[in-house]
């Protein structure tokens, strides 16, 4: 039976090559860090790494990987259980007070990824009876969560406001109980901030819930790094937020929602994917409680964060080169061709800048990129020897 099975699979993945879509694996043999060495899926060697969700740095941070050790010893490696058989322990609930101050809201329930905590969001809350409004560029993870659910779906245009309230009217007007608009913080292709003050506020008039999944803005987004809601003035108005200690909080897994007690106590009791998925490993929870300590101990590594932001952003204009506006850490550079893309980050690999081209399905076609993220763990001289291997890069490819 197989043998069908693989010619099929086989010619699917032909299709995938020659369309230009293929997704090598490149592998590092050093941590997540600004700089990592490639041992295979392109040049070796050591390469400045601007391509990875560590905002902070915090993925390989002398402090937090002393609290991984440290958790190791007292609280094991694994939790071989959901969490209302056996596996709560101490650690896991001091990370959910923590998350929950830290974020401004009432409880917090921690989930083995974002992408399950989406996924355990809409059907818990939602029925046929409800509708659920979402933005077109929602990351997949709300999607599918969304698609799991019952509820009557409805889409608007990327951070269009009268767009948002025509399908709140719509919703309303077939008879919704409840409705619920949903949308990314930041959006992770463009680096644009959804304006949850005017969300907000649409909310309020038309009787609606705001849902957010902040996980490319929570750690260093707002004036003390607590997101979107922090920094649009909204962390009261906001009922739900998903998150990932996946990025700048520490870099390792796990994710959460942060929301009403109501919301969250029945999460425990009906989310399938925390009632039937492993405990988050102690030692991640322990390294995160770190990561928090960090946060609000202090803010230089947010505004070293910013300040290199900024420097490569305005470098990459003078240079010439089609950057989408904002002042996130997440930095699209535009292409258009997907193969040139491609093309030229491979050309930064070898010169020693670790990017990757994104292209259709990912993005719109025609729209193709390079995007590039910026770290806290970055020096003003990486930064520039990255501008500076844009420039050479795209002489090469021009010439």
């Amino acid at each position: 039976m197989f043998d069908s099975v693989r010619d099929d699979l086989r010619a699917t993945l032909d299709e995938i090559r020659a369309a230009g879509l293929h997704k090598p694996e490149r592998v590092i043999g050093t941590p997540q860090s600004a700089t990592v060495n490639v041992t295979a899926g392109g040049r070796p060697g050591e390469v400045l790494n601007f391509c990875a969700n560590n905002y902070l740095g915090l993925a390989d941070h002398p402090e937090v990987v002393a609290a991984a050790h440290e958790a190791l010893d007292r609280w094991g490696y694994g939790m071989a259980s959901v969490r209302f058989i056996c596996g709560t322990q101490e650690v896991h609930k001091e990370l959910e007070a923590r998350l929950s101050a830290f974020l401004g809201q009432e409880d917090t329930i921690l989930y083995s990824s974002c992408f399950d905590a989406n996924g355990g969001v809409f059907e818990t809350l939602l029925g046929p009876e409800d509708a659920v409004v979402s933005d077109a560029l929602n990351h997949a993870s709300i999607i599918d969560g969304i698609r799991l659910s019952k509820a009557r779906r409805f889409r608007y245009a990327n951070r269009d406001m009268a767009d948002l309230e025509r399908q709140l009217k719509e919703a309303a007007e077939g008879g919704a109980r409840r409705t619920l608009i949903v949308t990314d913080g930041v959006f992770s292709m463009d680096g644009y901030v959804a304006p949850l003050d005017e969300i907000c506020d649409l909310a309020d008039r038309h009787g609606a819930m705001v849902m957010v999944d902040d996980s490319h803005a929570v750690g260093f987004v707002g004036p003390g790094g607590r997101g979107t809601p922090e920094l649009h003035g909204v962390m009261d108005r906001v009922d739900i937020i998903t998150g990932t200690l996946g990025k700048a909080l520490g870099g390792a897994s796990g994710g959460y929602v942060a929301a009403r007690a109501e919301i969250v106590a029945l999460l425990r009791q009906r989310s399938r994917p925390y009632l039937f998925s492993n405990t988050l490993a102690p030692v991640i929870a322990a390294a995160s409680l770190k990561v928090l300590d960090l946060l609000e101990s202090a803010d230089d590594l947010r505004v070293r964060l910013a300040e290199n932001t900024a420097l490569f952003r305005r470098r990459m204009t003078e240079e010439g080169f089609d950057i989408l506006p904002g002042d996130h850490a997440i930095a699209p550079v535009m292409i258009g061709d997907a193969s040139r893309a491609g093309r030229m980050a491979e050309l930064l690999l070898e010169r020693g800048v670790y990017v990757i081209g994104f292209s259709y399905p990912v993005v719109p076609q025609g729209q193709a990129r390079i995007r590039v993220q910026l770290s806290a763990a970055h020096s003003t001289d990486d930064v520039n020897r990255a501008v500076d291997a844009f420039v050479a890069a795209r002489a090469e490819l021009d010439a």
